[in-house]
């Protein structure tokens, strides 16, 4: 779009352009002076044009472009030209502007790091100057690949019937799952919104309402500890639908998946996507969401290590290994660095086990003197290792707990042969989630996912004989161990949902209390239904090749939920304190 204050960007002069006067306008991104020239290249968000100041044709013009710094935000008008020295790195290379007029719109300060792809400052000072640093190239590719998703996820859903539909954000509290975030109502004191963990309630409600094809991309936010995939406000891509199965839904979304990677990646994902109940990952990769770019699946080796050779070994309720091929070479610092990794707080395993198996097929282990080289070789036969391969086994008395810890172990081996490589993607859903899990904390069963999760048909007996064993009718998409998505079909009996609230510990007055809304409104016919919510930063942030999806917000929290930006969360003022009738008592 042209104005007055440029006729082109920065991003799209070519030779072809050459002999056109121009203007154009932007940031300074550096100045380098050569004997009686100085060049400078200007940027906005579109690229980068080479500017040429030449003091024996306008020396004024050139003492004037020397005076300007880093950042300055300037106009220029000046003529195309072909540059003698062509860059091929930039896609303006072929051409610089021969400036004949300069306008220094702002002057600015140094900035407190180098905006550079590249660039010297750390997370810290980045997060603290966020608007300088979204100037980087690198971090705005994110943000327009972030655009991108929107409109490709808009267009794709519109073209399936789905009605987007906004939602609240200030809803009533929830007891299930993450803490929520309150605030304070100051025309309804003593009494508190929250802000929604995700629409779940509300979407139920429209499909009872009758929209049977509803999304929504929407925030949602969580009280919780962060980490590199989880922020404290984060987005989803909010569905649901009506009069539908879990195989509906699967079609629906895997075909959405495709269609993603097809037009931002440009890669064709052909046949279905690979299918894996729970129990099944747990086994194979201790993981509900197992990282299927490489093999290293488990081997369970109980019946061939528990010989009454090694007490470690014989009081383990667990033991299981994974087999590294070519790690057989591994030193023994190697070997350290990962007991090391195991025994840290985080994983939490007491030791680490190996067996070499050497190139001329002898057997190496360090557990030599527990078991004969004729042991130790059946062993290696079951774990199917060749001549060069490592072996190694963790054990324990909490099954799930050390399949937990060779998962990590294994996704550090994985790391450390390059076999996670960012370009490449596995997806998969895992299904047939348990229904409950217990929590030690409340002492009594939760809900794996939420309340309103609808077991699966044969399972629906065992609620009331062993709610344990009860499957959810539930799917968790996953793409390279990273869960992008995850959903369920609902409960849209009232009864069941009245069954399903006395599991989980709820009084009917407390049930009424808390969802008697959503039980309602059941009662006036509510359509079988189900949906799925995809994590739209997770989804950019792999599609990005990112490690954490920071940089794929525009304006993200730290890893204790602070904005150092804005200084926020910070006190309120005690007038507004007074007006809420609120008071505050800090922890001694």
């Amino acid at each position: 779009m042209k104005t007055n204050y440029r006729t082109c960007t920065c991003g799209e002069l070519r030779l072809q352009d050459a002999g056109k006067t121009v203007t154009l306008s932007g940031w300074v991104q550096r100045v380098r002076k050569m004997g009686g020239m100085t060049f400078v290249d200007l940027r906005d968000r579109y690229g980068i044009t080479q500017l040429v100041f030449n003091e024996d044709t306008n020396a004024n013009l050139c003492y004037e472009a020397n005076k300007l710094g880093r950042e300055y935000v300037i106009q220029v008008i000046g003529k195309v030209n072909e540059r003698y020295s062509k860059n091929a790195n930039m896609p303006t290379g072929d051409i610089e502007i021969i400036v004949e007029t300069l306008n220094v719109l702002n002057q600015a300060l140094t900035p407190p790091f180098t905006i550079e792809d590249n660039t010297d400052g750390g997370d810290d000072i980045r997060m603290k100057y966020r608007y300088l640093d979204l100037r980087r190239e690198c971090v705005r590719k994110n943000l327009e690949l972030r655009h991108q998703m929107y409109m490709t996820v808009r267009n794709y859903l519109s073209s399936l019937g789905f009605l987007e539909v906004e939602t609240p954000m200030l809803i009533g509290s929830t007891p299930e799952g993450a803490r929520d975030f309150v605030v304070p109502s100051r025309m309804n004191q003593g009494q508190f919104y929250a802000l929604p963990q995700s629409p779940q309630t509300l979407k139920q409600l429209l499909m009872v309402a009758g929209f049977d094809r509803y999304f929504q991309i929407v925030k949602c936010f969580r009280d919780e500890d962060l980490r590199a995939d989880r922020q404290p406000e984060f987005t989803q891509i909010d569905c649901e639908m009506s009069f539908v199965s879990q195989e509906d839904i699967i079609q629906t979304f895997e075909g959405m998946a495709k269609h993603i990677f097809k037009e931002l990646k440009g890669i064709e994902i052909e046949g279905q996507f690979l299918r894996m109940p729970w129990a099944e990952a747990m086994r194979r990769f201790g993981s509900d969401k197992p990282d299927m770019r490489f093999e290293m699946e488990f081997v369970e080796l109980m019946d061939v290590l528990q010989l009454g050779t090694f007490a470690v070994f014989d009081n383990a309720k667990y033991i299981g290994g994974i087999c590294a091929s070519g790690c057989a070479e591994y030193t023994r610092k190697q070997l350290d660095q990962l007991a090391d990794f195991v025994k840290r707080p985080q994983i939490g395993a007491k030791g680490l086990v190996y067996i070499k198996v050497l190139e001329d097929g002898s057997i190496k282990s360090s557990i030599d003197k527990f078991y004969t080289q004729e042991q130790l070789t059946i062993v290696a036969n079951k774990m199917n290792a060749q001549p060069g391969d490592l072996i190694l086994i963790l054990s324990g008395e909490d099954v799930m707990k050390t399949r937990k810890q060779l998962c990590e172990l294994r996704l550090e081996m994985g790391s450390r042969l390059g076999l996670r490589d960012p370009n490449k993607f596995a997806l998969l859903w895992v299904t047939e989630f348990p229904m409950f899990e217990w929590s030690d904390e409340e002492q009594r069963l939760m809900a794996m996912h939420h309340p309103f999760t609808h077991p699966m048909e044969e399972d629906i007996p065992m609620l009331d004989t062993a709610p344990e064993c009860v499957r959810a009718d539930a799917y968790d998409m996953v793409c390279n161990g990273i869960e992008v998505g995850g959903g369920s079909i609902r409960i849209h009996d009232p009864k069941l949902q009245a069954k399903m609230f006395e599991i989980l510990g709820f009084t009917p007055e407390k049930a009424q209390e808390q969802f008697g809304f959503l039980m309602n409104a059941f009662k006036y016919g509510a359509p079988p239904h189900g949906g799925l919510a995809y994590g739209l930063d997770r989804w950019v942030s792999i599609l990005a090749g990112l490690d954490s999806i920071r940089d794929c917000i525009a304006f993200p929290k730290n890893n204790s939920g602070r904005d150092v930006m804005l200084d926020a969360p910070s006190q309120i003022d005690q007038k507004q304190l007074d007006e809420l009738k609120l008071a505050i008592q800090l922890d001694k």
